[in-house]
């Protein structure tokens, strides 16, 4: 393990969080244990009392998990960081360790909309009411928030239309209100961007996504202070909705490459956007790279690059899209982002398709959008592809 922290994230990415055995393993160990065996009855006692560190159970200890948290932990800045089995468990273990009935919730339109089921569907479901607000409207969010709010809740940039917050201004809101702000940073990861040091209490990660690369493994995490992620260890230990040993050990592989890979992504998304903003059959482009996103200026500032994924509109609707998608040969059809391979998808009847009609219009969900994550692919390529359903329209 590195005796500090105080090196460039690349370094970090390869090396922090590691732990040998006595072996002395190169790569880090995977740990296939459901339990383990202690020396004595007396030391057994000691660990699931507390008083004594050590493995417990696999369900909430794990050496290979406990490295993988460890690595994020450190790429984000965050005391520490506690691994699930899906983004969407991670979300619900901060809904479920830190709020109660009575609590409130502020949360952007602009999520997943699985997010959105959740705290609509769910938590409302035991008492905690949920108030949803334009992502980049201030005014909104201040007003929002009262004495029941316990989190601010938010993507940056947002899915799928890539809108951008101010990190620091939201954090002032929710600490103003004595709440914690979550960030989900999914989209640009901690090689482009930091929401800790930011201001924001908690990031969370569908670890699936860009820190794998490979659209090999489900996972999540969450990362913060000690005292927040040592209440979400409880609620993991009760519940268990863990990340499996072999899925920690995929991501951490995955972290060894992901600011290569993102430098990557973020060249290709940006040339891929400037192409697609001069193709006739395109009405809009969001891309926060593009000098007329509304919030060009603050992703350059609080943003290392622009991310991998972007969106847009053609001139039509759902046909028109669903031709544009059905056409590509290169980009596959489908709901998940940040692997290697392109994706493509139609987020009004899939990702967001579960939200109302009312609900989708209030997000900017239309019939027309078309959701592209960027791949590692030749960019010519992707272009080549996509002008093969465009030129139909």
């Amino acid at each position: 393990m590195l005796e500090d922290d105080n090196y460039a994230l690349e370094t970090l990415a390869v090396r922090a969080g590691q732990v040998r055995s006595p072996e002395g393993e190169h790569s880090e160990a995977l740990y296939l244990t459901s339990s383990y065996v202690f020396p004595s009855a007396a030391e057994a006692a000691r660990r699931f009392s507390g008083e004594s560190a050590g493995n417990v159970y696999s369900r909430y200890t794990n050496p290979t998990v406990r490295m993988f948290e460890a690595r994020i932990a450190t790429l984000e800045g965050g005391e520490a960081a506690v691994a699930t089995a899906s983004g969407m468990a991670a979300i619900l273990s901060i809904c479920m360790a830190l709020l109660k009935s009575g609590d409130s919730v502020v949360c952007s339109r602009s999520v997943f909309g699985t997010t959105t089921a959740l705290f609509g569907r769910y938590m409302e479901k035991f008492g905690v009411r949920v108030c949803y607000v334009d992502l980049t409207d201030m005014d909104a969010w201040e007003q929002a928030v009262d004495g029941s709010t316990r989190l601010l809740f938010m993507e940056t940039p947002s899915n799928p239309l890539c809108e951008v917050a101010d990190i620091r201004a939201l954090a002032k809101v929710a600490h103003g209100a004595g709440a914690l702000l979550v960030v989900d940073n999914c989209f640009c990861t901690p090689a482009l961007q930091r929401p800790l040091a930011l201001g924001a209490d908690i990031v969370v990660h569908s670890a699936t996504k860009f820190l794998d690369g490979q659209g090999r493994a489900l996972g999540g995490v969450a990362v913060g202070g000690e005292a927040i992620m040592d209440a979400l260890v409880v609620f993991l230990r009760t519940a268990g909705p863990s990340m499996s040993p072999f899925n920690a050990w995929v991501f951490l592989k995955g972290l060894e490459t992901l600011s290569l890979r993102m430098q990557a992504h973020c060249t290709n998304a940006l040339d891929l956007a400037w192409w697609l903003d001069e193709q006739e059959q395109v009405e809009r482009v969001n891309y926060t790279g593009l000098p007329k996103h509304p919030q060009h200026r603050l992703a350059r500032e609080q943003q290392a690059a622009f991310g991998a994924v972007l969106s847009f509109t053609v001139r039509g609707g759902r046909e028109q899209a669903w031709t544009v998608i059905d056409s590509c040969r290169i980009l596959s059809c489908t709901a998940n982002l940040g692997d290697a391979k392109s994706t493509i998808v139609h987020p009004a009847t899939t990702t967001h398709g579960r939200l109302s009609e009312e609900d989708k219009n209030r997000a900017g969900i239309t019939e027309n959008l078309i959701r592209i994550s960027v791949g590692l692919e030749n960019v010519e390529d992707l272009k080549r592809d996509l002008m093969r359903g465009l030129s139909r329209l």
